[in-house]
């Protein structure tokens, strides 16, 4: 019976891929990738391009549009599972990929819903993959929590006010998506005396990757969208 995959891919570099995602990347007859524009590059695709046989597997681009209007979003998550359902009725596995894990701020969680929603019949496995929080820690040697630290994940654009509160009651923030908020960021981190306890990664595990510890140059770059910022509350 065909099955649909949600497999995680990593942040980038394709050593990051488990050995089961490698397996059902190999295997399935078809491979959905989301972009957000036309014609753009896959991230998740171009990690795992090496492992594709392009000549037996189809390769599908499904754009899902870069913004937070539901009235353009819902039709784009609408359409992909119904693509992969009506590939998955022809007797084909599919394998939606993503970034990261695809149950952490991933677009598959929307389809997911849609998927027990209207498509009960589809049988879903989720591979799950090394997140970009994690391999920015690992590269960096800058750990997440220890003992009875607490940590909180928190997309920047939920707000400032979202972000101080994270930071005044958490031993560790790691702060997504920065870019769009990153000044704001740095000002309230003078305000909270953690210039020696941030750590900005931008594109990790791919060979774009920017590791920084020093705040001024923190402060000096101009984010990449795939950047993200862990601050602890006291110095590692």
């Amino acid at each position: 019976m065909a099955k649909v995959y949600a497999v995680g891919v990593g942040p980038g570099d394709p050593e990051l891929l488990t050995r089961k995602a490698e397996r059902i990347l190999r295997q399935a007859d078809v491979i959905l990738a989301p972009v957000s524009r036309p014609g753009e590059a896959s991230v998740a695709l171009e990690t795992v391009r090496g492992l594709l046989d392009e000549s037996r597997q189809e390769i599908i681009h499904h754009q899902f549009p870069m913004t937070s209007d539901t009235n353009r979003l819902i039709p784009a998550w609408q359409g992909a599972a119904a693509r992969i359902a009506g590939c998955v009725a022809k007797g084909k596995d599919v394998a939606f990929i993503t970034i990261g894990d695809p149950l952490l701020y991933s677009t598959f969680i929307y389809l997911l819903r849609i998927f027990r929603e209207s498509f009960p019949e589809v049988d879903l496995e989720v591979i799950p993959g090394i997140s970009s929080i994690n391999t920015s820690s690992a590269v960096a040697c800058f750990p997440l929590a220890e003992a009875d630290e607490r940590i909180a994940i928190i997309p920047a654009t939920a707000g400032m006010e979202k972000v101080i509160e994270a930071l005044t009651h958490y031993d560790t923030v790691v702060l997504l998506k920065v870019k769009p908020l990153f000044s704001e960021i740095l000002a309230v981190l003078r305000q909270m005396d953690r210039e020696h306890s941030t750590l900005f990664v931008e594109r990790v595990g791919s060979v774009r990757q920017k590791v920084l510890t020093d705040f001024t140059e923190i402060a000096c770059h101009l984010p990449d969208y795939l950047s993200l910022m862990i601050v602890k509350r006291s110095p590692f």
